[in-house]
């Protein structure tokens, strides 16, 4: 049996950043889906899709930003202060990692 890792929910801003957190999506040509590449901070989507071709995606067809605040994060680390731990015993269900 595999032990349920804690998970987090992120606060709006994790890692002390002061502006508001966007999420970039890019995809590289038309025969290729959308894939998160990583995330940048900045005042605006404007803003956060020139960083975010700088950074990630001077050579994609697509880039996508979206606030971070419009999605739901989870993650094994306590990111900021407001993170929440998840109560993840409500599942019954047994897991088990097989490599």
């Amino acid at each position: 049996m595999v032990e349920k890792p804690d998970r987090y929910r992120v606060g709006k801003y994790p890692r002390d950043v002061v502006e508001d957190e966007w999420e970039v999506f890019i995809r590289e040509d038309e025969a290729n889906p959308l894939h998160h590449v990583g995330s940048v901070s900045a005042p605006s989507a404007d803003v956060a899709y020139e960083q975010a071709t700088k950074l990630f995606a001077w050579y994609a067809s697509d880039v996508w930003v979206c606030p971070a605040s419009a999605l739901h994060r989870y993650s094994t680390h306590t990111l900021d202060d407001a993170a929440e731990l998840v109560d993840l015993n409500a599942e019954t269900e047994a897991r088990t990692y097989e490599a």
